[in-house]
């Protein structure tokens, strides 16, 4: 589909970027969120830096996301232990 040339605004500053076409929404979706989360923080906690918040922002994701690769992990094991338990029956069954 090709590149788009599209513009970001991340809390005062826009931002080039050119991205597939099939990742337009995703990214000015990403950007909003960036943007929300920035002034539910600027409001929760009166800070107006924009390095602050945007730190916030990257804890906060940081966190998102070390919690969700914990629960893909411990969700691929309860899979492999329920393959084994399948297995094992399998092998009980072909011994009968």
């Amino acid at each position: 589909m090709g590149l788009l040339s599209i513009k970001i605004k991340i809390g005062d500053r826009e931002y080039p970027l050119k991205v597939e076409a099939q990742d337009e929404h995703n990214v000015r979706q990403a950007g909003r969120l960036l943007n929300e989360r920035m002034k539910s923080y600027r409001e929760q906690f009166g800070l107006n830096d924009k390095v602050d918040l945007l730190a916030l922002v990257a804890f906060d994701c940081t966190m998102e996301n070390l919690k969700l690769s914990q629960g893909a992990e411990e969700d691929n094991q309860q899979q492999v232990e329920r393959l084994k338990h399948l297995h094992h029956l399998l092998d009980q069954v072909q011994k009968s």
